[in-house]
This record gives C-alpha cells, structure tokens and sequence, in this order.
C-alpha cells in the first residue's frame, strides 16, 4: 500500500495542471478540483489507517534508494497532518466556489483560483510527508508562490501592499533555511532527515546549536511565533475570506509541524528547551494582548492566531511524551478551528457588510444561524469545557504541571492567562457584534430578516461542516489521544521513522 504516500501531492498537482488548461471551463474546473480535493482526503484518510495498524510507510521518488534519493514518509504525524488539512481546503474550496458563484467571481477569478488552490496545497502536503530537508524547502516555496497569488486576488492597493510584506519576510525565511541547508550538506554530506538523524550526533556541539537556531529562525518566521510574527496581522486580514481562512488554519501550522519534526529528529537533547518555552510564553502573551486591543473581527482572529502558536511550541519546548501528545492534538484541534473562525468572519462581512466592530450589532438576531455557527468555534478557542480546545489546552497544562521547573510553571500561568484574556476577546466580539442593537448603517433584508437570503447556501453549508468537524474533534478526543500519543511516543524514540527508511540501518 505503499503507493498511496505520493498520491496526496500527486492529485493535487495533476488536478492545478488540469484547471490551468480549464481555464474558460469553469464548471469543469470546480468539478476537477473538488474531486481532486476528495480523493486527495479518502487517500490521506487511508494513510492515517495504515499508519495505526502497520507503521510509517515510505516511498523512494523516482526509484532511487535513499540517500541517494527524496523519500516520501508518512508516520502518524504526518498521516494525521493530511487528513485535517486536506478536510479544511476541501470545506475552504467548496466556501469560496460559493463565494465565487454569489460574487460573479469578482473576489476569486475561477481561472486562476483554482489552479493556484491546488498548488498549495500540494505544497502543504509536500512538506507534510517530505523526508528530506531540500525537499521541505521545495515544499515551502511551492507554498510561497500559490499564496503570494491566492493574497493578491483582485489586485487591490491593500493586497498588494500585504502581498509585498508577505513574499519579503518569506523570502528572508527562505534564505535563512537554504543557508542552513548549505552548512548542513557541508558539514554531514546528506540533507535525508533519517540519515541526518545519527550524524548530527558526531557534530562539534557550537556547529549543531548555530544549524538549530538557523532552522529555528527560518520556520519561527514561517510559524509567525514572537518577535517574528507581526507581518501576519497585517497580511491575512485583507485576503478574500476563504483565502484568509485557509492560510490562519494551515500556513503557520506547516510551519510548527517542521519545528516539531526537526526538533524531535535531529535536536533530541533539548538544549534550546529553555528558549522555546520563553518564545512560547511571550508568543502566547503579547498575542492575546494585541487580540484585546483590536476592533476588527479579522484582526482579532489574526493575533489570536499567532498567540496560539505559543501552546504548540509549550508542547515541544517540553520535549516529554505528555506535552507532544497534547501539541499534536491542539494542532488539529486549532487548524480546524480558526480556519471555521475566518469563514465565520467572511459570513459576518456578507451580512454585516463590514467586519469592524463599531459598525455591526444584532447579529444575533437578525442571523441566528450565522451566529451559532460563531459562537460554537468561539467557544472552542477559548477553552471551554467541553470542547477540544479544552482538552488540549489541558493536556498540555498537565504535561507542564509533571516538568514542574519555576519557568514552566510561568508557562503554565501564562497559558492559563491567555485562555481568560481569548474568553475576553471573543467575549467582547460576541457582545458587539452580535448582541447589541444593531448599527443603523447595517444593511437590511426586511423580506427575509434572519439574513438567510444575504448568505449563500454553499458559503454556509462548509461553514457547518467544518463546526460539526470540531465538535467531532471532542467526542472523537479519546481515540485521536490515543494516536497522539503514539504520534509522540514514535517522535521521541526516532526509532520508528530511521527504520523505516533505512532498514538495515542508516548508513
């Protein structure tokens, strides 16, 4: 069953040459992609199965052994990455053929949307299942390109003065990694992660601490973990609302998953412990602080993103079983909750007309449903029993508690101040937004006051699925533990992954 490890970047791309050569058919074209995006689910779903019960499965690219050539893993890790993200685009893609379809294409150009969508999220899978560094980086770039695209939809001064930002700091994120990737093919004569895995252990220890701080900077930037993480609110928000969506669920957690997997496979002592876990604590600090002091739905959204990123890197900086198990479940837990956030905020731009909190009130009332399918995800955020978010959030509040040092501990106090300060901030959107009375500037359908004609139905009808998706996450908590914690358990030993590339043994 081996051969299903490269279908989830395979589908993808056949299906973004495909639309590209459908451009005046864009019936066919959302047929091709949303069929694309299907079987690309099935396959990663069929991973994620096969990776329980047998283990990580490989592929050599081209036929070639490694190292000599790029390998293609999927772990637990990796599997469970595929499915939620692959889940997302799809929902995301069939939100903005909706969008498209209501707008006349005006926001999302069908001949161009679709080909571009598709490239990322080849790019995504990509690096989901790349088992070598060079190709992680082809990964990235293939993302960088897709998204500068998907952010200057419509060619507006505000997009593409984002886009601009936005292809500089993930230029200077690109060059810090290939630098890096230079002095560690000069220094170990491989960039396999497997292979890297034994040799980087025969390092003098100031050449591995300056290769670890260099592949640190690069995905930090990519993460938008703090200081590094102010060109995002300034980016995301001015993206159609589908392309903001799918870039806050997945962008920067592509980038956390290549910090987990570098940190755990290449850099097992923890020496940088210490620094990821002040990196996390003010991550999770001045993010929610800046969330308190926005009045834009879109920005809000956007600093509670990178303050979350902080939980995540709690869970590698802790380098144990407990914290990794709970930073591998909030990853999916988060991926699907902000991107339903973002859609949610689309919704409320649609029938609002504006996404700015002066300018909105009654939401409540005047769209009921478009409300519930706020406040549930709201909720989840912040942390509220019984939601995943709050499972997670404990289960890396747990996994701190059991290091028990005085810097964890202020971990611990900042996490659980974050969570109260998100409360706050969804809080306060709630009461403005959708509880007040409503803005007299609002615009009003007196035929049909719910707001049901004002929302497309393929607009709301991912939105909801992707609300049931996180409900799902919570009553499904038990059996997604469980693979976390192999997920961890495998990451720690490294034993599993060097294996099954190499399994008579890394040379």
């Amino acid at each position: 069953m081996t051969f299903l490890v490269p279908l989830p970047v395979v589908i993808p791309l056949l299906g973004a040459a495909l639309t590209l050569m459908l451009a005046r058919r864009p019936g066919i074209q959302r047929t091709v992609s949303l069929t694309a995006l299907t079987a690309t689910l099935a396959v990663s779903s069929m991973l994620l199965a096969l990776t329980v019960t047998d283990g990580p499965q490989v592929v050599a690219v081209g036929g070639w052994p490694p190292p000599l050539g790029i390998v293609l893993i999927a772990d637990k890790l990796a599997a469970l990455m595929l499915v939620v993200s692959t889940a997302v685009t799809l929902c995301v893609l069939v939100y903005s053929i909706g969008q498209g379809s209501a707008d006349g294409d005006e926001e999302t150009p069908m001949s161009v949307y679709h080909p571009t969508y598709l490239a990322l999220t080849a790019g995504v899978t990509n690096a989901f299942l790349s088992g070598d560094l060079f190709n992680l980086y082809v990964g990235f770039e293939i993302l960088l390109v897709a998204s500068y695209v998907l952010l200057t939809l419509g060619s507006t001064e505000n997009r593409i003065r984002a886009g601009t930002t936005y292809v500089v700091v993930s230029l200077l994120s690109s060059v810090i990694f290939l630098s890096a990737l230079g002095l560690i093919y000069g220094a170990t004569g491989t960039l396999n992660m497997a292979q890297l895995a034994g040799r980087f252990d025969a390092l003098p220890d100031n050449l591995r601490l300056l290769l670890q701080g260099m592949l640190l900077l690069a995905f930090g930037i990519k993460a938008a973990v703090f200081p590094l993480g102010s060109w995002l609110p300034d980016s995301y928000p001015t993206a159609p609302a589908p392309v903001t969506a799918v870039f806050a669920g997945l962008l920067t957690k592509v980038g956390v998953y290549a910090i987990i997997r570098t940190e755990t496979l290449l850099f097992p002592d923890g020496r940088i412990g210490d620094v990821l876990l002040v990196i996390s604590l003010l991550t999770m600090v001045v993010g929610i602080l800046g969330a308190v002091a926005q009045s834009d739905i879109k920005r809000l959204l956007s600093f509670t993103l990178i303050s979350h990123i902080g939980y995540m890197l709690f869970g590698v900086a802790l380098a144990t079983e407990a914290g990794l198990s709970a930073a591998i479940f909030y990853i999916a837990h988060h991926i699907t909750i902000q991107t339903t956030l973002f859609l949610a905020a689309g919704l409320v731009e649609r029938r609002g007309g504006s996404t700015a909190l002066d300018r909105l009130g009654g939401l409540g009332k005047i769209a009921p449903v478009l409300a519930v399918l706020f406040f549930i995800p709201a909720l989840n955020l912040a942390g509220i029993p019984p939601f995943s978010g709050y499972l997670g959030k404990l289960g890396l509040l747990q996994a701190g508690v059991e290091a028990a040092s005085p810097l964890v501990w202020a971990v611990v106090a900042g996490g659980v101040l974050t969570s109260l300060l998100t409360l706050y901030a969804i809080g306060r959107v709630w009461n403005l937004a959708f509880w007040r009375t409503p803005h007299p500037e609002m615009p009003r359908d007196d035929a049909d006051f719910d707001g049901g004609a004002m929302l497309p139905k393929l607009m709301v009808a991912p939105t909801i699925a992707l609300v049931t998706f996180s409900v799902a996450l919570t009553v499904v908590a038990g059996p997604l533990f469980a693979v976390t914690s192999e997920a961890a358990a495998d990451l720690i030993t490294r034993t599993p992954y060097i294996e099954a590339v190499f399994p008579d043994g890394a040379p």
